[in-house]
């Protein structure tokens, strides 16, 4: 009797492979963490929320993403670690703007507080003294306490705080000032 033919009430016979829709699941399931996963790294957080998107059973998920884990695939505290040094580096991010990233990443606190640790308030400082210079030398032509707004609110969306954006400002304007009295030229021409 072929498989073809049996009944589906009939139990299969001996060493068939029996029809279950579990590994498929699983296999799919798989599949979407490790797409998910090849992009680029990816908390626990956001790779159960891409398969909570795709329908994924939860419990087979959690599984899937405890075995991902246990292998090393998934490691939210070297991706925590990995989200401050890029951010950072490449949007000049104060420790107030990651630590609300790393939130909405869905990073542990423990992990977290970690990887906020290699920020130091100097590297912030410099970070911010950077992006303030770079935004001042980009706004020629308007008036100070516009440049200054704007510059503060640019700081802001960085995620530094009013007092070290004020102070620096104080800084670039009173070097401004100083190089034109150098120079001759009155301030503001």
């Amino acid at each position: 009797m072929s498989p073809r033919s049996r009944s589906a009430a009939e139990p299969p016979e001996e060493g068939a492979a029996a029809v279950d829709p579990e590994p498929e699941a699983e296999s799919v399931a798989r599949a979407i963490l490790l797409r998910q996963l090849a992009g680029a790294p990816r908390s626990r957080h956001q790779l159960a929320q891409a398969l909570a998107r795709k329908g994924v059973e939860e419990g087979l998920a959690d599984r899937l993403l405890d075995r991902f884990t246990e292998v090393g695939l998934i490691d939210d505290a070297e991706y925590a670690q990995m989200l401050v040094r890029s951010q950072r580096e490449s949007r000049g991010l104060a420790r107030r703007a990651l630590a609300q990233e790393l939130r909405r990443k869905g990073i542990e606190d423990e992990h977290a507080q970690e990887a906020l640790a290699t920020v130091d308030d100097e590297a912030e400082e410099e970070s911010a003294r950077r992006l303030l210079e770079r935004r001042w030398r980009s706004s020629t032509g308007l008036a100070p306490e516009v440049k200054a707004r704007r510059a503060v609110a640019m700081l802001a969306r960085k995620g530094y705080g009013p007092g070290l954006a004020s102070r620096l400002i104080r800084e670039l304007v009173d070097a401004e000032a100083a190089e034109a009295w150098d120079s001759g030229s009155p301030v503001g021409d």
